[in-house]
């Protein structure tokens, strides 16, 4: 009657870009198993339907909520939700409905705000950092992962307010190695020539100066901007 759950049900079924040191297993609750070094046991009362073919395992959804829930920090509760649906083992409306029916959660409040902005199209960490911040400046809601077509096929953009035809670009590390400023940089003319501004916003500048660069992009909405402190230093949630 045991399955495999959590993170390490999705690694079955093919997630990349996540290690855990620690195997999750669940078994019927009224089961005697043994106990083995590296594997933790999660007891439930009805492990109800299991996916795929080959070794037992929860169900995507279910095993994303469960990896949330049981990941070591907030930010790798994050991440793993990020990676499930960026990799399409689970698909966004099959999530939202498995965590409308969760009624008691460790991380409740964290996974509520998580889950939504991943299911609507914010597929990194820096997206959902930027997510919050927008809610602490009373930001209006932008479009994630907005599709447009450039020479080279199909781009997608981070974030983007169409009314005010401003686009906001979340640079993490991948973007300053390799060929990443090229590419950007094609992307961002090609926006522009469309009619659009883009402001670029590193990821790093993101954790180390949120008010000046949160600034920015309030003034580019016609918003009033909160009193800017240069050198102030702040931590979102995921932190």
């Amino acid at each position: 009657g045991a399955c495999l759950d959590g993170v390490t049900a999705l690694q079955a079924a093919g997630l990349m870009g996540f290690e855990s040191p620690t195997i999750h297993v669940t078994v019927p609750r009224q089961s005697a198993p043994h106990r083995l070094i590296g594997v933790r046991l999660h007891r439930r009362r009805d492990l109800g339907r299991l996916a795929g073919a080959g070794m037992p395992r929860t169900p995507p959804e279910w095993a994303t909520i469960h990896a949330a829930q049981w990941a070591a920090t907030d930010r790798q509760a994050a991440l793993v939700v990020c990676l499930a649906v960026q990799q399409r083992l689970v698909a966004p409306a099959r999530l939202l409905d498995a965590w409308a029916t969760v009624r008691r959660s460790p991380r409740r409040a964290l996974l509520a705000s998580v889950i939504v902005d991943v299911c609507a199209g914010a597929h990194s960490l820096g997206e959902l950092d930027f997510a919050f911040w927008c809610r602490r400046y009373g930001l209006p809601e932008p479009t994630r992962q907005s599709v447009r077509t450039g020479p080279s096929g199909r781009v997608y953009l981070d974030v983007w307010w169409e009314a005010h035809r401003l686009v906001v670009e979340i640079d993490g590390a991948q973007h300053v190695s390799g060929l990443g400023p090229v590419e950007d940089a094609l992307r961002a003319n090609e926006v522009v020539l469309a009619d659009d501004r883009v402001l670029r916003l590193p990821l790093l500048g993101l954790r180390l100066y949120p008010d000046a660069f949160m600034s920015q992009v309030a003034r580019a909405l016609g918003r009033v901007p909160h009193k800017v402190m240069p050198n102030a230093r702040h931590t979102s949630r995921l932190a």
